[in-house]
């Protein structure tokens, strides 16, 4: 059995690392540069260990891919039914750049389908997380949880979309399906915000990875809402880069 309590305490375990990060005065000795040209920052790495080793430990049987530790071979990976997918720190840029929209995301996937998502953001000390079945939770830093509902839809819809990337595509998308505000936020917190009301309609034209969305997807989907591909097809995680 998943304890819940035990994978949120983990995500606020590794943002409360991140914020020592965050705090510093200077970032350059604390920063490198990965493959796909984004910054890594030494939070990222002790987010990873921090929460790597704690499933690990609380769930032996249960395969860890975490973006900062992302060398298992895909031959190896294919075969799993049930994994926890891991994205220690989404929003790098949100750090460096000193927004505070930073995220935490832990989810646990079965099938390929996301089931239980937990997102954490260190810089208000906001927890949202969901299970399929369960329905969804904000909870903030001290105080009980509060259960969470998508708004539905509307005629006039609230959009969401990225402060770092955007594109004129999503502009049109956004047009084209009623979106008359907009709200710029960083990180998987847009899942966040559609899973509690705050927005209704949030489209990505560009490329993005399964631990920056699968968390987000699982509370959504336990808030009531519903999370698909462009085509409108269930987004399932069948086809894991390799």
């Amino acid at each position: 059995m998943i304890h819940l309590p035990t994978i949120r305490d983990l995500a606020v375990r590794a943002g409360e690392k991140i914020m020592e990060v965050y705090q510093l005065h200077d970032f350059s000795a604390v920063t490198e540069v990965k493959a796909d040209h984004s910054p890594l920052t030494i939070a990222d790495k002790a987010a990873h260990q921090i929460i790597s080793e704690g499933l690990v430990s609380h769930y032996p049987e249960i395969p860890v891919w975490s973006e900062a530790g992302r060398s298992i071979p895909y031959e190896e990976r294919r075969a799993w039914t049930q994994f926890w997918l891991v994205g220690p720190l989404d929003g790098s840029c949100e750090v460096l750049n000193r927004y505070g929209e930073f995220t935490v995301n832990i989810a646990l996937l079965e099938g390929r389908k996301p089931v239980m998502g937990v997102i954490y953001v260190p810089a208000t000390g906001m927890l949202y997380y969901g299970h399929a079945g369960e329905g969804a939770f904000r909870q903030a830093s001290g105080e009980p949880p509060v259960a969470i509902r998508v708004s539905g839809d509307t005629e006039k819809r609230t959009g969401v979309g990225s402060r770092s990337h955007s594109s004129p595509e999503e502009a049109a998308i956004f047009r084209n399906n009623r979106v008359e505000d907009f709200i710029a936020v960083g990180s998987s917190l847009k899942f966040c915000l559609i899973a509690e009301g705050k927005a209704n309609f949030y489209y990505r034209s560009g490329p993005t990875m399964e631990w920056d969305t699968a968390a987000g997807q699982a509370i959504v989907e336990a808030a009531g809402g519903r999370v698909t591909d462009s085509k409108g097809n269930y987004l399932t995680y069948t086809n894991l880069h390799p």
